[in-house]
């Protein structure tokens, strides 16, 4: 069960990551439309689990492979954006969220 801080601080997260996912697209990640389906953030607040979503794009593991290379980067520009509400800004964590991909394609074997 998580705390109302939890959810507060989830929020904030994504909203936050994807203005810098929207931003940074076209230097960093060649482009690619990547949006940021969930934030998870543990209790004590040190780390977050962060979902997205790559779309626009042939090669969906070289993308991933950039946004877990540029990790670093991310929390740093994230650091920057939400020092003042936060005191310790979480380590992220990055997973492939491929829910949109799997609704689709059950979608197209339904309509055979």
């Amino acid at each position: 069960m998580e705390s109302v801080r939890q959810q507060k601080v989830n929020k904030l997260l994504q909203k936050e990551l994807a203005e810098i996912f929207r931003s940074e697209a076209k230097n960093l990640f060649g482009g690619a439309f990547i949006t940021v389906t969930t934030v998870r953030v543990s209790p004590d607040l040190s780390s977050a689990k962060v979902y997205i979503s790559i779309m626009a794009t042939k090669d969906k593991a070289e993308i991933f492979k950039l946004v877990l290379s540029q990790t670093f980067a991310i929390r740093k520009r994230l650091g920057i954006i939400v020092g003042k509400q936060l005191r310790i800004v979480p380590e992220l964590q990055f997973f492939l969220d491929d829910s949109l991909d799997y609704a689709m394609k059950i979608e197209e074997l339904l309509k055979k």
